[in-house]
């Protein structure tokens, strides 16, 4: 592929999106965008392996704006994205490039919006359609999506609907879509599963890799603080008076609980801060974004998944108050700053047993993490002096204060008082709501220990805790009991996403999950660190806490022998494979075949039409019955 490409008419592109991309600013291709365009243009089929923050969307949307027939309003284009949050920006950046293009119309469409809304959208027509599967997979059951006319499918960070657990609903909307269509999968990382989906679904496909210098953007000033848990709190508000060109600052935690927490905690401190995560309702998220572009907000706390393709240009700052369990999740939430060539902090706090995190992660982006000393008590109170000098001086040059001169004035004559002791009681007043200078606390001060902290020796005991986290890594499983099962609606995919989101605990440690009336099985590495098992017993399924604790061998041995109904990978037995002579049909629906016929008899290889891929029964769908509800 040419890599000279200077400029976007170069890829052929329309008159009214090369008009469009002059307005928003683009003048060259990213190396993905000049790779990419060409292809896509011609009809291939892509695989795409490219960095997150790289500009993928623009690589995909740009050239199938070129081949849409805006004529018939019927979706020609399907995205499928992992969250919320990348569907309406990627819908966003359709939105855009598309702008003079008369009549197009692109619908998002996710789990938390209304079904009446989306229904209604759906039957007045859209050309682009971008969603995430569980909501694309109901309209295709409802009939309410209609693909006859679909030209190209895309498949938007497919790692991350892998990490997620959407696989499986992934590949059950390959196999409801038009066979002669072109699809285009994008990904940061090509993990064995997804390249096994893109061989058995591409056809032919180009591919793609562009191979940064670095993982992460330069414009990002990457720094680090190793701090206790109990004085993170201290050390964020210190940082956030400190740091200069401070506009506004995204906090990542792990857990939803904690976002809620800090924030509240940082609102009491005297700052516009509000949490952002996935049991808020869409309104409320979309809510919270626009107050923070608006200005409304300074301070966003997320978790990963509910920020995750969160773009706004305010963000000056990232701070990782909770350190990711991989540097996947670290790269994605440093990308929220430093975006479209602007400037950016990341900030990253460290617990004394997380240091070996903090290795992984410059190893993996290949940039060093230069060290961040923690404000002192002195530092805060003269940045908190300065600002207030600078309050006054405004004041006297913009204000009239006549009036006041006449207050001060009395009181010098009814109290005998010296005017500089009236002006210090004044300043004592105006500063009590936020002390100019931090209380005094018994012991010394946290920047003092964080320094000391940081040059002390390696303990005895580091060795050890070292090949702990090794035996992690190798995969050593044991079996876990948790509080849910089919009678609280859980599923394998909410018991995987929420392990994975609230502990941080990547997919591929866990190991199988066996469903029962009132509880359930799941493997997990045996030494999880006992902070990580707390974590999990408040985390909740279904609005059912987990109360996860490990089986003892009794337990465990009457557990492997009980009889469990055969399930997707991971969950149970592996499926029927795909006979290579089972007839497939251009466009598969749910109901085409009855489900009592033999599974020789059944299109795609004996597989139930509709699975349900969270739920280890797996009972083919019927029309008019009733699904259970899904958490999209």
């Amino acid at each position: 592929m040419n890599t000279t490409i200077e400029s976007f008419a170069q890829l052929e592109l329309s008159p009214p999106i090369l008009e469009a991309l002059a307005g928003i600013g683009y003048e060259t291709p990213s190396p993905i965008q000049a790779a990419c365009i060409p292809h896509l243009r011609a009809g291939h089929d892509l695989l795409g392996e490219a960095q997150t923050g790289t500009g993928k969307t623009a690589a995909f949307a740009l050239p199938l704006l070129d081949r849409l027939d805006l004529s018939a309003r019927k979706p020609q284009v399907l995205v499928l994205t992992p969250t919320r949050e990348l569907a309406i920006q990627v819908a966003e950046a359709f939105q855009r490039y598309a702008k003079n293009l008369p009549g197009f119309h692109v619908l998002p469409i996710y789990g938390g919006q209304s079904m009446v809304v989306q229904l209604r959208q759906l039957s007045r027509g859209a050309h682009v359609v971008v969603g995430t599967p569980g909501r694309v997979m109901d309209h295709i059951e409802r009939e309410s999506l209609d693909l006859d006319s679909l030209k190209t499918l895309v498949l938007d960070e497919a790692d991350e609907m892998l990490r997620m657990g959407f696989i499986d609903d992934v590949e059950w909307i390959l196999e409801h879509v038009p066979i002669e269509r072109q699809t285009a999968l994008f990904s940061a990382t090509m993990p064995d599963a997804i390249r096994r989906v893109a061989h058995r679904y591409l056809r032919d496909p180009r591919e793609v890799k562009i191979k940064a210098a670095t993982t992460t953007v330069t414009t990002i000033r990457q720094r680090f603080c190793q701090i206790a848990v109990a004085h993170k709190l201290d050390a964020l508000t210190r940082i956030l008076e400190v740091e200069e060109e401070f506009d506004a600052a995204i906090v990542f935690v792990r857990t939803k609980t904690a976002t809620v927490e800090l924030a509240e905690k940082l609102e009491a401190r005297g700052y516009a801060a509000a949490a952002l995560n996935g049991d808020m309702t869409q309104q409320l998220r979309e809510r919270v974004i626009e107050q923070l572009k608006g200005g409304g907000l300074d301070i966003v706390v997320a978790t990963d998944v509910a920020a995750r393709g969160l773009d706004v240009p305010r963000i000056s700052h990232v701070i990782n108050y909770d350190i990711p369990y991989d540097t996947e999740a670290y790269v994605h939430r440093i990308g929220r700053t430093g975006r479209a060539g602007r400037t950016g902090t990341a900030i990253l706090f460290v617990a004394p047993r997380e240091m070996r995190m903090l290795k992984v992660i410059e190893r993996a982006t290949r940039q060093p993490i230069e060290p961040l000393q923690l404000p002192s008590r002195e530092a805060v109170a003269d940045k908190r002096v300065a600002a207030f000098r600078h309050q006054v001086a405004t004041v006297l040059e913009s204000e009239d204060l006549d009036f006041f001169h006449d207050v001060v004035a009395g009181m010098e004559d009814s109290h005998n008082a010296d005017i500089h002791d009236i002006a210090a009681a004044l300043a004592f007043l105006a500063q009590r709501e936020r002390p100019l200078q931090l209380p005094q606390s018994a012991g010394p001060d946290i920047a003092t220990q964080t320094a000391a902290r940081a040059e002390r020796p390696p303990r005895e005991n580091r060795e050890a805790i070292l090949e702990r986290r090794r035996d992690f890594s190798d995969g050593r499983l044991q079996r876990y009991r948790i509080e849910v099962g089919r009678n609280q609606q859980a599923t394998p995919k909410d018991i995987v996403g929420a392990i994975a989101n609230e502990a941080g605990i990547e997919s591929r440690f866990i190991g199988q999950i066996n469903l029962y009336e009132d509880y359930s099985t799941v493997e997990l590495p045996a030494d999880l660190p006992h902070d990580v098992i707390d974590i999990l017993r408040r985390v909740r399924v279904r609005q059912h806490q987990l109360n996860i604790r490990p089986l003892d061998r009794d337990e465990a041995q009457r557990d492997a022998a009980r009889p469990r109904p055969g399930a997707g990978p991971r969950f149970g037995a592996k499926p029927a494979p795909r006979g290579e002579d089972a007839p497939r049909k251009p466009y598969a629906k749910p109901w085409d075949k009855p489900a009592g016929k033999p599974a020789s008899d059944r299109p795609h290889g004996g597989k139930p039409f509709h699975t349900d891929r969270r739920d280890t029964q797996g009972t083919a769908f019927k029309p008019g019955k009733k699904k259970p509800q899904r958490d999209r």
